[in-house]
């Protein structure tokens, strides 16, 4: 499935608007991570531990987002776009959203 931050899909012309798609997952950062973010306030640097947690919430709201897509028939989503927002002291919902659409075949597909 293509899924593209634009409007359209370079080279394909969309058959159908079948409407948003959204997948989302809400994360929780670990104790361990927040002992390892203190040090680095004060010495500076990347949260490692945060960063793979923030990759690996993002995937997951992908693949959530892909399969509601699948669900809805489609093979494109456009105009994806990503969103983070605080539920609570050290819990985040990554969510992504798009238009779900039906894109004419290539003839790579077929």
């Amino acid at each position: 499935m293509i899924v593209v931050t634009t409007n359209e899909v370079e080279g394909r012309r969309v058959v159908r608007v079948l409407g948003t798609v959204e997948g989302s997952i809400v994360r929780a950062r670990h104790v361990g991570s927040d002992l390892m973010a203190g040090l680095r306030n004060i010495v500076g640097g990347e949260v490692h531990g945060y960063s793979r947690l923030m990759t690996e919430a993002r995937a997951q709201a992908l693949d959530r987002m892909r399969e509601s897509a699948r669900q809805m028939g489609t093979n494109a989503v456009i105009g994806a776009r990503f969103a983070t927002s605080m539920i609570m002291g050290g819990a985040a919902e990554i969510l992504v959203y798009g238009t779900a659409v039906v894109i004419e075949e290539s003839e790579d597909d077929a």
